[in-house]
């Protein structure tokens, strides 16, 4: 099995789901294959960044220099990690994949997107719309937009400008373990932004890494159906993409 790095403490809540998760994948394989005793585990390395070091180095995309040093934080943690002997590697959380591309350039091991395994779940789904839930700059992202077009997906936020902002709060919220209220919080607010963009059926991308943890009933599952509605757990997503790599050379 490939050792996997996670660019993690972005926030630290989802790093730990990470590390659960893809230890949790490796157990459900080992079994799935009839293996006795203790299953193999990946070997798993963590560069954890300080959310506030992030935060701070948000950029405008208005100003490309402006993001300088976001992009150079995350670079140089993947680099660290991969000097550091990982085969493959994620960075979890969504916001940075804002900045995907210039994060990985310069990166030789593979870095699945967690854009790329979202699209494919929507395609699964035979999704062509989705509203992304988020952070402020997940939100607005012309990066997400044109990633999801890539696979034929029409991708929008709440277009309420109060919403996005009450999204960012439960993602405080979330960020500091408090869950109770915030699914139905959630649920308001996509209920009304779907009403709003005329009602039609779409997929919700929970586009940030703290919001499945409003959900802990569903916090492992890829995809789950929410009132009606079917949610794409982008942190399940993408651990599952990194647990597919890391485990390529193994099944072949």
């Amino acid at each position: 099995m490939k050792k996997i790095g996670i660019v993690g403490g972005i926030a630290w809540p989802s790093t730990v789901e990470y590390y659960s998760g893809l230890c949790r994948l490796a157990e459900r394989r080992h079994l799935a294959q009839g293996g006795a005793g203790v299953a193999p585990m990946p070997r798993i390395a963590i560069e954890s960044l300080d959310l506030r070091d992030v935060l701070a180095a948000i950029g405008d995309d208005d100003d490309e220099a402006s993001w300088t040093d976001f992009d150079a934080l995350h670079r140089d943690a993947l680099l660290r990690l991969q000097a550091g002997g990982a085969d493959v590697a994620v960075i979890a959380s969504n916001t940075p994949h804002h900045r995907f591309a210039s994060i990985t350039r310069g990166v030789c091991m593979p870095v699945p997107s967690i854009l790329d395994a979202a699209a494919r779940a929507c395609n699964e789904h035979d999704a062509r719309r989705v509203l992304i839930l988020g952070t402020q700059t997940t939100m607005r992202s012309q990066a997400f937009r044109a990633a999801f077009a890539s696979h034929g997906i029409e991708a929008f936020a709440p277009p309420d400008l109060a919403d996005r902002r009450r999204i960012a709060e439960i993602i405080e919220a979330l960020q500091r373990e408090r869950i109770e209220g915030a699914a139905a919080r959630i649920e308001a607010i996509v209920a009304k932004s779907l009403s709003q963009a005329g009602n039609q059926r779409a997929a919700v991308y929970l586009g940030c890494t703290e919001l499945p943890l409003a959900f802990p009933e569903f916090q492992a599952q890829p995809q789950f159906e929410c009132r009606g509605l079917c949610c794409l757990n982008s942190t399940a997503l993408h651990i599952h993409a990194a647990f597919e790599y890391a485990i390529e050379s193994t099944d072949n």
